[in-house]
Order: structure tokens, then sequence, then C-alpha cells
């Protein structure tokens, strides 16, 4: 079992259009967004949802009534303006348990957050495993582990030889959580000084992790004197450019549609280089 990874950097690259073409071009494999914090996936795979599973990674403190003698030490030792008249604002209650530890009545204790959910779908193009992080939730980095490894036993299970992860943008928590132990990145780019600027620091990453890495640069003749730039400093650092993707209106289109452009218009100039982009891929896995 192989585990490709496609991330970006920076958002707006068109990394999940390519991760759902890999999807619609694949065989015998298991789909993975791990973009918890703005999960999209779903809205090109179309997922049937059989299983949805609870995700408690916070704990935020709960003042028991019946224990509590209003002594006001929790409201002075809380950094966070979190204790209203003696009640606990979840809103503002970061879960530091400072106010758990220094109530003499321990009339206070720290329960379970639900931060979110994680869902196993089927779809058109096979089992898919995704997840929706909580309003302002935090550890997003533990959920996506929560993805991967849901996905890894699906793939154990029904024998898949691939897994396809949609990665979530940056190179916070989350990237890190996604980045691990894979075979392959592909990392997706774009011909603008923060997509140069966000491709450095992802490679960078990568790097770190000794990871299989390869690039590929999208909407490149937007502006080819940027691509060029980006040509010439993966070169310099000897990672390949191994495709590079016009921008084509018919991506908009199919998008439009809940469809990825290899399933709207084969044989598209954009098609046909998201086809030979997906056989190098292979080549490298």
């Amino acid at each position: 079992m192989k585990e490709l990874l496609i991330i970006s950097g920076k958002g707006g690259t068109g990394k999940t259009s390519i991760t759902a073409a890999f999807a619609a071009l694949a065989d015998n494999k298991v789909i993975a967004d791990c973009d918890v914090d703005a999960a999209d996936m779903h809205l090109l795979l179309q997922p049937d949802v059989k299983e949805t599973h609870q995700f408690y990674a916070s704990k935020v403190a709960e003042i028991h009534e019946d224990k509590c003698v209003r002594c006001g030490k929790c409201i002075e030792a809380c950094r966070f303006d979190a204790i209203e008249d003696f009640k606990i604002n979840h809103i503002y209650c970061e879960g530091c348990g400072v106010c758990y530890r220094i109530c003499p009545q321990n009339a206070i204790t720290m329960e379970d957050s639900l931060s979110g959910h994680w869902f196993v779908s089927e779809t058109k193009h096979g089992p898919m495993v995704h997840a929706k992080l909580g309003i302002a939730e935090e550890n997003s980095g533990k959920l996506v582990t929560e993805v991967r490894k849901a996905a890894q036993k699906i793939a154990q299970e029904q024998n898949k030889s691939l897994i396809i992860i949609d990665g979530p943008p940056g190179i916070g928590c989350p990237v890190i959580s996604s980045i691990t132990g894979v075979d392959m990145v592909l990392i997706v780019t774009e011909p603008t000084v923060a997509g140069k600027h966000d491709l450095e620091r992802i490679i960078k990453l990568a790097n770190h992790f000794d990871v299989k890495t390869a690039v590929c640069i999208n909407k490149y003749d937007l502006d080819e004197r940027k691509t060029l730039e980006i040509e010439n400093y993966c070169k310099s650092i000897g990672v390949d450019v191994i495709s590079k993707i016009p921008f084509d209106r018919k991506v908009i289109d199919a998008l439009i549609k809940g469809l990825s452009i290899v399933e709207y218009e084969e044989t598209s100039q954009t098609a046909s280089e998201i086809k030979n982009l997906w056989q190098k891929v292979q080549n490298m896995l």
C-alpha cells in the first residue's frame, strides 16, 4: 500500500481539483480528505456517508454549583475572562485547567469537548474518509491523524494498493500530520509571488521528513516569467517539476457541475496534461 499526499503550501492553487482528477483516474484506492479545517472534496465526490464518528480533542472547564462556594479564586486566575457569574463561557474557555487546579472546593472539572466529526463514505470513485472540524476548534492535526488511520484500515481490509490524500494548505500541524510516513508528496503551486514563497516553505518541510517530492505548476501560463522562476528554483535544489497545467475555464465549468476535469471533458488539453501527470506520479510511486 502506497500513500500519495497532494499539498500546496497555500490555498487556491487547484490542489483539490487535481486530487479529484486523480481519484477519477486511479484504480484500487482509498481517498482521504485531510483538509479538515475547510474540507471541500465532498463537493466533487458527493460521498454517501456510511459511518459518522465523533472527535473529542480538547477539554473545557465546568463549574458544579452544588460544590461552588463562590470564593472568586477561579475568576481571578482565569486569564481568558471565561468565567462570568461563576459560569463558564465556553466560547472564551481555552481549556488550560488553571481554574480546575486552583479551586479549593474541587468544584471545577475538565470535561471533554466535542471538536468535530469524521466520516467513512462511499463515492463514485471508491471509499473515502473525510472530516469536519468544529468552528474555532483546535487540534486539527489530531483529526488528520484519525482520518489517515481510518483510511489505512480500510485500505488493509479491502486490499487497496493506494491512498490518495488531499492535504491541507500551509506548513502547520495538520500538514505535518498529513506528511508523516507518506511515500510521495506532490506539491501543486501557481505562478505568483505567494505561490513561489509558500512552495519554498513546503519543500523545506518535505525535505525535513525525507519524503520523495515532485512539483506541479498549475495555471502556469498566467505568468510564464514567474513559472520560469519556479522551475529554476526547483532545478537548483534538485526537485523535479513534472507537470505544467494551463489555465482552463473548462475546469470552472466542470466544478460547477460537481465533476473533475477528466470526467467533464476527457479530450481537453488540461485533462490530457493531468492524465500525463498521473502517469508520472504512478511511475514515481
